[in-house]
Order: C-alpha cells, then sequence, then structure tokens
C-alpha cells in the first residue's frame, strides 16, 4: 500500500521501519522541524524519525505549519493511500485527513478510551495501572477520540519505568500497525467506537509533578518515581533542603510510627525514608542539583544525613 507517514520521536521509529520491512510504498515522511542542540544552540538535531527515513532513502517533509495549504499540496503529490500517524505532535486539519481513500490511523500508546492525550505511558504507571497497551484508531478532529482499529494489551511490570514501557510499547504498535493496515488493505478491518463513560485523560507532564510529598503511601511514591523517569524526575529537598533528583528506590515492608518524611537509615544499603503510609521507601539512586547521578552509599559520601 502507499502511505504517507507522519511522526516524531523514538517511539515512531519502530513503526515505521515495520511499514517498509512489510513491503508497502512509504511515499513520504511528515515529521517536527530539527530542534537546536548544544550550549549555544547551534546545532540542528534531526528527529528519530527523520533520521530513520532518510537511512530508508525516503523524502522527508518538516512543515512549520499544517493550515495554509502547503501540506495538503504536498501530500496531493506523493498521493498516499493511507496516512499513518506514530507520536507526530501536530493535530491534522480536516482537509488532511479526508484526502487519502483509505482514511488516516494513529498508533497510540493506550487502551483507548484511557488515557487519550499526550502522555499515556507515564500516566498509566503513576496512577499504579497493572496494564497498558496500545490501540491503533482512525484519525479524526476530536484528539484521540476516533473509532478503535485494533488494540493489544501488555502487563505493566511492577518495578518497569516509563522508560522501560515506552520501548515495549513502541515495538508493539509497530507489530500491531502492520496487522491492521493488512486488514485495511484486504478489507476485512473492523471499527468499534470508543465508550464515552471510560474515557479519561494523560495530560502533559511538567516538572510540577516532581516534588514528592512524603505524606503519599510509599507504592504511590515509588509510582511517581517510575512513571517520571526519566523526565521530568521525582525530587524531594528534605536532604539538603535543596531538590535532589531520585532515580532509583524498592519500597521496604516495614511499618515505621514517626511521620511522614522521617529519614530512619541513610548507609551504603539507601537512605530510607518514612511515607504516609508508615511504609518506608528506600532510595537507591539519586542526583544532587549540578551533580551525577549515583548510589545512595556515593551521595552519603559528599552529603551527610542526620537520621531521625
Amino acid at each position: 500500500m502507499r502511505i504517507a507517514f507522519m511522526g516524531t520521536p523514538d517511539f515512531a521509529v519502530p513503526s515505521l521501519e515495520a511499514l517498509v520491512l512489510a513491503g508497502h510504498t512509504v511515499c513520504g515522511v511528515f515529521s517536527q522541524p530539527d530542534k537546536p542542540v548544544g550550549r549555544h544552540q547551534n546545532r540542528l538535531q534531526p528527529t528519530p524519525v527523520k533520521t530513520c527515513a532518510l537511512a530508508h532513502g525516503i523524502p522527508v517533509f518538516q512543515p512549520e505549519k499544517l493550515k495554509d495549504g502547503t501540506v495538503l499540496g504536498q501530500l496531493k503529490k506523493l498521493d498516499p493511500e493511507l496516512i499513518v500517524v506514530a507520536a507526530y505532535g501536530r493535530i491534522l486539519p480536516d482537509d488532511i485527513l479526508s484526502l487519502p481513500p483509505k482514511g488516516c490511523i494513529n498508533v497510540h500508546s493506550s487502551l483507548l478510551p484511557r488515557y487519550r492525550g499526550s502522555a499515556p505511558i507515564n500516566w498509566a504507571i503513576l496512577n499504579g495501572d497493572s496494564e497498558s497497551g496500545v490501540t491503533i484508531m482512525d484519525v479524526v478532529h476530536e484528539l484521540d477520540a476516533g473509532d478503535i482499529l485494533a488494540q493489544a494489551s501488555t502487563p505493566i511490570g511492577p518495578t518497569e519505568t516509563a522508560e522501560d514501557l515506552h520501548d515495549r510499547l513502541a515495538q508493539l504498535g509497530a507489530l500491531l500497525l502492520t496487522e491492521t493496515v493488512q486488514k485495511i488493505q484486504d478489507g476485512t478491518v473492523t471499527r468499534t467506537p470508543q465508550d464515552p463513560e471510560l474515557i479519561t485523560y494523560a495530560p502533559m507532564l511538567s516538572r510540577a509533578l516532581s516534588p514528592v510529598d512524603w505524606s503519599r503511601g510509599a507504592t504511590e511514591i515509588f509510582n511517581q518515581l517510575r512513571g517520571l523517569y526519566p523526565w521530568p524526575g521525582a525530587s524531594t529537598d528534605i536532604f539538603t533542603g535543596e531538590p535532589v533528583k531520585l532515580w532509583g528506590a524498592q519500597v521496604i515492608e516495614t511499618h515505621s510510627d514517626a511521620g511522614p518524611g522521617a529519614i530512619r537509615k541513610a548507609n551504603a544499603q539507601g537512605i530510607d525514608v518514612v511515607c504516609g503510609d508508615g511504609q518506608t521507601l528506600r532510595i537507591l539512586e539519586l542526583q544532587a542539583p549540578g551533580g551525577k547521578r549515583m548510589s545512595a552509599a556515593d551521595y552519603l559520601r559528599g552529603h551527610p544525613i542526620q537520621v531521625i
């Protein structure tokens, strides 16, 4: 099938690779503009999808705008039968959605209608879900509201981070995408409307989510560390008064009568902090402001902590 692909970050790369490997003609790739990087922001870094497309000799387009008619004109020249979107990061206007005869479909990293929005992987872990998955859906004007064409689920590991789950879902989405595209080509795909009673949202992440509230339960805080990994990360200022990033931890099944935020131990094994449910979260890996990520043992050598 002749396909135009729209995607930007690492998550979308396996889907593009899978379409090429399946023998489809990817006639053009649309990705977000390159971003400046480096200390002086004087070097442009191509998006992962752009890099992948160029490696396959696929034409790449990086429009700043979608509504001025330029992209529509480019797509008309490419003449795709189907448009595939995977984490493109832009809302497509209606004239683009209505262009390809086989429609426009999206690879979304949740089990819709749960977690519509920009950060479904993170919120699944932040909320302590035991399951996640991917959905292939029709793209419509309303965000993530199209009919469901296919879904695949996967358990979330008890210590799995958002980064880990991201990588697994990217591969799962690529597999499901090729299966769904084949059904579209064969005319055997089915469409299921989303249940409006089950809709939830996964809003964009921000650094406002980083500070740890030690009055919450230990598992909730552990999920915060996992769900905000690697960005924006969880942080606390209870050690030195400055925000320290918390990268690795484990829940210790012990009960303490000390108040939330009390530091019960600080040694080579880790830094034990009492949580709101009386359980302890052992900090294993952390990062001081302006410093490098390190083990708790290494951190304590330069930052002594008073145990309560």
